[in-house]
């Protein structure tokens, strides 16, 4: 569990806030307590889905159902209200860690008996979930959480809902699938009608992992289509696979979604073990346990008011000084971590694609514009002659040497895969001068600006007031909090403003700050196994110039065939987008992406930030474009 940030609100519905249990692609995770005083996680969906009105009546629909569902195997629902201005639901709190987390951070593979228990528990909470009339259609081993009583699905429902809305064509890119690579069924693959048989395909993928440690199709590491191309036509990898449960897993795993065990044959087949888990495992349940009170208990004193015992109530305000729950406008709908704390605004929706033709001359002209853009930008910013500087020329101040230069950490997420990040840029400068020039990227806005020194020494520098220097979107930004930065060695730092903290890196700084790997152009990798016939008319073209951080050095030019009631017609969409550079660390992170006039037609969607990285497939160099949400990447070669 991590800190609420200054602008998370102090209350959601009747429950009351504690902390941050994390972010996805559907919406941000609270836990809270209830009046009653159970411990209840909170979901509140993003801004951009909660502007589709198709997405609400799916998202009350699909809760409904889960009320139905009834808690077993699953978390109970508790509280939701569908009509907010952030719709919201809270579901029983599962204190357990993630199989992915135990078999592929903690413990390994697990062993036999506790595999059929796994199974056992799995199908007998499908068979609740398809008896609702629910299809999971993301089951994989980070949704599948481990507890005493037996394992628990999540995250369930709302993945139909947005299934929904992406047949419209509204908010996945062209090729976007709903699942997991890796852990899909074929009919997930082939984009055919998904039933509870899909459920029962990715169960025994789960199970294999638990068993090995390892997906029986592979990863994404040697390419999402590959992948998605084994599950569809390739027998699985059952190598390591116990001979006692080769059976069940085989039958899972059948192509044919009619040659599968239903849930409720699977249930019927296997014996419910008690204890369920080895030793070790429960072991680290009744730390986790611990831990949990621990923290749920300073999280409560910090935010309890000044001389009262307890936490604050509804009505009292946050770190922010604002109060407010759900149903108030752009409070919980807002990611608000870290210094510029701003409300989601934008619609994040993934880049869209451009009409082939017109691929090299646009992207030749909107590279030209880029690297002009880079240059001015690095006029202004982070800009020479600011204050701090003598007479002569030459910078003076109070800062030691060892702060000096650019930092970047992340605030959400992991580094290898961010969904918030900040960066700060320290410069020499008196006391009191704007020195401190920060940057900050969440999933649809980047905000940059300029903070005031306030005191420095040997250990420690503190920055006060900010002022705003760029906003994307335009008025998604608030000035920095107090910023402090703690010297742990000569390449970490430790940074925290109010309640958040995270440790910062050395990374790149100056007019060039994109590592050459990144450096060109690259075309989308070909699919035809996705896209059949029409795969020539999927186009994807990435420019990437030089530049400092703060300058737009990226450029995605993506064409794709208008589709009508899911055929694809004769005519081609053209989208083009540029994005600022926000972070250059290993990986690159970029900004809202911001839509290209030149290359621009009515479907075409802008507000998503994401990063990149540079890697090899069949020894040529690959770059992959994240979203900086939950979602699988595009992939390039260098053209």
């Amino acid at each position: 569990m991590e800190p609420l940030n200054p602008q998370d609100p102090v209350s959601v519905g009747p429950f009351r806030l504690i902390g941050r249990l994390g972010v996805g692609g559907m919406g941000r995770v609270f836990l809270a307590r209830s009046a009653g005083g159970r411990t209840v996680a909170v979901k509140v969906v993003h801004a951009e889905l909660a502007a589709q009105d198709e997405f609400r009546r799916r998202f009350a629909r699909e809760v409904a159902a889960l009320e139905r569902v009834g808690g077993t195997g699953t978390a109970p629902v508790l509280g939701s209200d569908t009509t907010a201005d952030s719709p919201w639901v809270a579901i029983g709190y599962v204190p357990g860690p993630s199989l992915r987390t135990v078999v592929g951070d903690e413990f390994g593979p697990l062993p036999p008996a506790t595999v059929r228990a796994l199974a056992s528990g799995l199908a007998r909470a499908l068979d609740h979930i398809h008896t609702a009339g629910l299809v999971h259609r993301d089951l994989k081993p980070s949704n599948v959480l481990l507890t005493v009583d037996g394992p628990r699905i999540i995250d369930f429902g709302i993945a139909r809902a947005v299934d929904t809305v992406a047949d419209g064509g509204n908010l996945t890119t062209t090729g976007a699938v709903v699942g997991s690579p890796g852990y899909m069924s074929p009919e997930q693959v082939r984009g055919d009608d998904v039933g509870p048989a899909s459920d029962v395909f990715c169960l025994g993928s789960v199970l294999v992992y638990a068993a090995t440690g390892r997906a029986p199709f592979g990863t994404a590491d040697s390419g999402v289509h590959a992948t998605m191309f084994r599950i569809a036509h390739d027998e699985p990898d059952l190598t390591d696979l116990p001979a006692e449960l080769t059976g069940l897993i085989r039958a899972c795993l059948a192509k044919d979604p009619a040659a599968r065990p239903t849930a409720t044959e699977i249930v019927e087949t296997l014996p419910v073990a008690d204890p369920w888990l080895p030793a070790d495992v429960l072991a680290r349940l009744g730390r986790h346990a611990a831990q949990l009170l621990e923290a749920e208990g300073a999280a409560l004193a910090e935010r309890a008011p000044a001389g009262v015992g307890g936490a604050a109530g509804p009505g009292d305000t946050g770190p922010s000084g604002t109060g407010g729950t759900a149903g108030t406008s752009g409070t919980a709908g807002a990611s608000g971590t870290g210094p510029s704390g701003a409300a989601d605004t934008e619609p994040s929706a993934p880049a869209p694609r451009r009409r082939r033709g017109r691929t090299a001359l646009l992207a030749a002209v909107t590279g030209l514009a880029v690297a002009a853009a880079a240059t001015a930008a690095y006029t202004y910013w982070p800009g020479g002659g600011g204050d701090g500087k003598g007479g002569g020329g030459r910078p003076h101040g109070i800062v030691p040497t060892a702060f000096l230069g650019a930092w970047e950490g992340v605030l959400q997420g992991s580094p290898e895969s961010p969904r918030e990040t900040t960066r700060i840029e320290i410069t020499q400068g008196a006391a009191g001068s704007k020195s401190g020039i920060y940057v900050q990227v969440a999933e649809n806005r980047l905000c940059m600006g300029r903070s005031r020194l306030v005191s420095a020494d040997e250990d420690k520098v503190v920055y006060g007031e900010s002022v705003v220097t760029t906003s994307v979107p335009a008025t998604g930004c608030t000035a920095a909090a107090r910023q402090t930065l703690t010297l742990r060695s000569p390449e970490v730092l430790e940074w925290t403003s109010g309640t958040v903290k995270t440790t910062l890196r050395k990374a790149r700084s100056g007019p060039a700050a994109v590592p050459a790997r990144f450096l060109g152009h690259w075309s989308r990798i070909p699919a035809p196994e996705m896209y059949g016939a029409d795969d020539g008319r999927f186009t994807s073209e990435v420019t990437i110039t030089q530049g400092p951080v703060g300058a737009p050095v990226i450029s995605v030019i993506d064409g794709y065939p208008r589709t009508i009631d899911g055929v694809n017609t004769s005519e081609d969409w053209s989208c083009g987008t540029t994005a600022v550079l926000g972070g250059s660390g290993d990986l690159l992170v970029l900004g809202p992406s911001q839509r290209d006039t030149t290359a621009w037609d009515r479907e075409c969607q802008e507000g998503l930030s994401r990063f990149m990285v540079v890697d090899k497939l069949k020894g040529k160099d690959r770059l992959l474009l994240y979203p900086m949400l939950d979602g699988e990447p595009n992939e390039y070669y260098r053209s």
